[in-house]
């Protein structure tokens, strides 16, 4: 299913507006202009970037579109981003299939993605061409149980069984760290069970499983029914600040075209400024993926929920991605052979200041 730019010229104010300090100075550096921040309008500089002088260069990017956490590429398209930034961008739903995303982005069928780090990080290990460039946002993965359960936290978790919607899911790579860290043995202490997203909670319901690991908006919403609690998150135990979602872009665009690999990860960077000035028109942006009963109220709701302003970069990532390798090479996803850093190093590419 594809996307295409709907109306890139007709948003400047609504950007003016909504955007920040740091998504000016973003923008500036972008365009090379030398006058001081007081000295140009927000106004006129959406005005000159939004008629790129020259022809925009066609981009091809793979997204999730039923992930409303990457609701900013969708604000991206729609509000004339990336045209900004001289692209013209194709937006490819590739849903959750992380090895056809990945192997799609390192042979050159699309240029670039957005994905949970903790689902891309072990292929990544395993030497697909593909370079982390930014992080986008915190949050989306939760824990929930039943109230019923009784259980409240993770260590109540031993000999339970966990529903995931697939075995390499980010829900349960993450919660299996969390669980590591409580003193659980994620393999042997608990029991992993695949359904279809679907059928997560009726399995729940019929006392099939104890907890659910699964993502937002799906979990959000789960949450507003009384009935459930939330055990744990990805935006808590030590993880407040901690990157969930990851730019991807293919090794080949960076070595042969860094301009454009500079402007498409500037571009995101400045859609996730947009999403925390303004989240309702992330919500907008997403609302025709989003469940048929949902409002954009509701959708504002779990945007808020997220860290969107979290979007690390330079050292702070590599850091950051460091620390994922380590804890997945504690729970056995990594090979024991795997050295963080030199992971770090080897999969995150500096655009932004090379």
């Amino acid at each position: 299913m594809n996307w295409s730019i709907r109306n890139p010229l007709a948003t400047g104010s609504d950007l003016a507006a909504g955007i920040d300090r740091r998504a000016f100075l973003k923008t500036a550096g972008a365009l090379g202009l030398a006058a001081p921040l007081g000295a140009i309008s927000a106004t006129s500089l959406f005005a000159q970037a939004a008629a790129p002088a020259t022809e925009l260069k066609k981009v091809k990017f793979a997204t999730n579109a039923t992930a409303i956490c990457l609701a900013p590429v969708f604000v991206a398209q729609q509000h004339g981003i990336f045209t900004k930034y001289g692209l013209e961008v194709e937006l490819v739903n590739f849903g959750a299939s992380t090895e056809a995303l990945l192997e799609a982005i390192a042979t050159g069928k699309a240029d670039g993605g957005v994905g949970m780090a903790l689902r891309w990080l072990k292929a990544l290990e395993q030497g697909f061409d593909v370079k982390i460039t930014a992080g986008t946002h915190g949050g989306c993965s939760r824990l929930v149980a039943l109230k019923s359960t009784g259980i409240t936290k993770l260590t109540e978790l031993k000999g339970k069984t966990i529903g995931i919607s697939d075995l390499a899911s980010p829900g349960k790579n993450f919660f299996s760290i969390l669980l590591h860290k409580e003193g659980l043995d994620p393999v042997a202490d608990v029991e992993w069970r695949q359904y279809p997203g679907e059928l997560l909670q009726l399995a729940a319901d019929k006392g099939e499983i104890h907890a659910i690991a699964d993502g937002d908006p799906k979990a959000y919403f789960w949450l507003q029914d009384p009935k459930y609690i939330q055990i744990a998150s990805n935006l808590d135990h030590g993880f407040e600040n901690r990157v969930c979602c990851i730019v991807g872009l293919r090794g080949s665009l960076i070595r042969d075209d860094l301009p454009t690999a500079t402007a498409l990860t500037r571009a995101l960077l400045e859609a996730q400024d947009l999403t925390v000035a303004k989240p309702e028109l992330a919500a907008e942006a997403f609302l025709p993926q989003a469940p048929k009963d949902k409002t954009v109220a509701d959708l504002v709701g779990v945007l808020k929920d997220q860290t969107h302003g979290h979007n690390p970069t330079g050292a702070d990532l590599r850091t950051e991605i460091a620390l994922y390798a380590q804890e997945l090479r504690d729970v056995q996803v990594f090979k024991h052979s795997t050295d963080p850093q030199q992971f770090a190093d080897r999969v995150y590419a500096d655009v932004l200041t090379a």
